[in-house]
């Protein structure tokens, strides 16, 4: 197969000129009444060519790799492309309100959101659902308070959250956030839920046992029911990660299975921006024992409501954990992940599931390399042996595919963990299934230099983490 390569490499890339060169400086007099530190004499400017310009931004653009660029098949990240129509929506002028006004006059949009409250509470098997978190970890540590306040409120002091090891590093944060000592649960020898561990672990001090399923290794907890029987009998919450939703949509319910409250990853599932900084969205969903604990304001019918002029209004549940963000949620985000349902349908949110699981079993069957555990879902692990994943990541990079998420869970040596999602063709498939093969063929002095053909070779992932560079005035600090 002929691989798509970069366009150049780091040696032969075409020398463009800077923007700001002595031919074209702008110098901009300042005179404002502001804090000595905060001002200076004089602001000098770029002032380029319009070609110039466009030259500029779309060499940076072809520089970064995306979704629109090809496959990016982060495991458990859920990497997918989203429809652009759900971006037409949310620019309609109609769609941009002020949240503060008066219910009289925002009523279509309280109807759109009360219908994605409702929407969601089906697909989860859920009894309410909330959609103010402003992201999957804020929906965790929401959904955390709910269970704390209903602990509270039936008189119990519970202190632990027992979390699996596979699990997401946010379950764990999110329980410690909510006061709660993390008791971490060992996976059984198939790679799921240690029955036996659990039952060792439970006690009158669990508050909630959080879990996905399918889990991180994308296997379904065959023993769901009976884990969930074993949680309730110690009056413990059983909580649902819902970054693995997109693997039983249409099929199975959490809600079904027994769990009492659940957050749904929008950007995973329904085809919103997956945040990377920006405005997200994390609805929770829970039992109708929980739903008097909903964060305010939730949207409902009012009483004067008819099926003829359905009228809705925004109110404050009975036992309210309070306000987790402001108003309902981000609205523009909520919007198109309520357009994408709208669209999809249950056929097709059915079809979508489907084909992720169809995708990551076409894939995993056709690279050459150790997936330990199975029968897997919408992604699957597969293990480098005795080569460095990382390694081997990087030089997928000169082989024009985005890498799979690496080193992560533990409990496969040198995961390589994959999630092709729905929105793959067979060729794109093919491709990445090609560079995942190409790489292992290769020896380890190749595998050491890479990447070759990026815009920029290996940095230092540990400073680039701890001491960014967030300004453009830092790149000249250490010189």
């Amino acid at each position: 197969m002929k691989f798509d390569q970069a366009r150049w490499s780091r040696d032969d890339a075409p020398v463009y000129e800077p923007l700001l060169s002595e031919t074209n400086e702008r110098t901009v007099d300042v005179d404002v009444d502001l804090p000595d530190d905060l001002t200076r004499n004089e602001l000098t400017l770029p002032d380029p060519a319009e070609p110039q310009l466009a030259r500029h931004y779309t060499r940076l653009s072809e520089m970064t790799y995306g979704v629109e660029h090809g496959p990016y098949p982060l495991g458990s990240c859920t990497m997918k492309y989203n429809p652009w129509f759900v971006e037409d929506l949310a620019s309609d002028p109609n769609a941009l309100v002020h949240p503060d006004r008066p219910d009289e006059s925002i009523q279509g949009i309280l109807a759109v959101q009360h219908r994605l409250q409702q929407d969601l509470a089906s697909i989860g098997g859920m009894d309410a659902v909330t959609l103010q978190p402003p992201a999957g970890a804020a929906g965790e540590f929401a959904g955390i308070l709910i269970a704390t306040a209903y602990h509270e409120a039936n008189g119990d002091d519970r202190s632990e959250v027992i979390v699996p090891d596979t699990a997401h590093g946010t379950n764990f944060a999110s329980a410690a956030m909510g006061g709660y000592e993390v008791v971490e649960l060992p996976s059984g020898e198939d790679g799921r839920v240690d029955v036996d561990a659990l039952e060792g672990a439970l006690s009158e001090d669990t508050a909630a046992l959080m879990l996905t399923n399918p889990n991180t290794l994308g296997l379904f907890e065959r023993d769901i029911e009976r884990i969930a029987d074993l949680v309730h009998d110690v009056g413990g919450l059983l909580y649902y990660d819902g970054a693995n939703l997109n693997a039983l949509l249409g099929r199975a319910r959490p809600g079904d299975m027994g769990f009492d409250v659940m957050h749904y990853n929008v950007h995973k599932t329904f085809a919103t921006p997956h945040g990377g900084g920006g405005p997200g969205a994390g609805p929770v969903g829970v039992s109708e024992r929980l739903a008097e604990f909903l964060p305010e304001p939730h949207v409902r019918e009012a009483e004067d409501s008819t099926a003829e002029d359905p009228t809705f209004e925004r109110y404050a549940p009975a036992r309210t954990i309070g306000k987790v963000h402001g108003f309902e949620g981000n609205w523009l985000v909520l919007l198109k992940a309520a357009a994408y349902i709208a669209r999809l349908g249950d056929d097709g949110l059915s079809d979508a599931s489907a084909k992720a699981v169809l995708n990551a079993n076409y894939l995993a069957s056709q690279i050459h390399y150790d997936v330990p555990f199975g029968p897997f879902h919408h992604e699957f692990v597969a293990s480098a042996g005795d080569r460095d994943a990382a390694e081997v990541a990087k030089r997928m990079l000169d082989h024009g595919v985005h890498p799979p998420t690496t080193k992560w869970p533990e409990t496969v040596s040198e995961a390589l963990m994959t999630e092709p999602t729905e929105v793959e063709s067979r060729d794109s498939l093919d491709q990445l299934a090609a560079a995942f093969d190409a790489v292992q063929s290769e020896d380890d002095a190749t595998l050491a230099n890479a990447p070759e053909r990026t815009a920029a070779k290996r940095i230092d992932q540990t400073s680039a983490a701890r001491s960014p560079r967030l300004c453009w005035q830092d790149l000249g600090a250490e010189e």
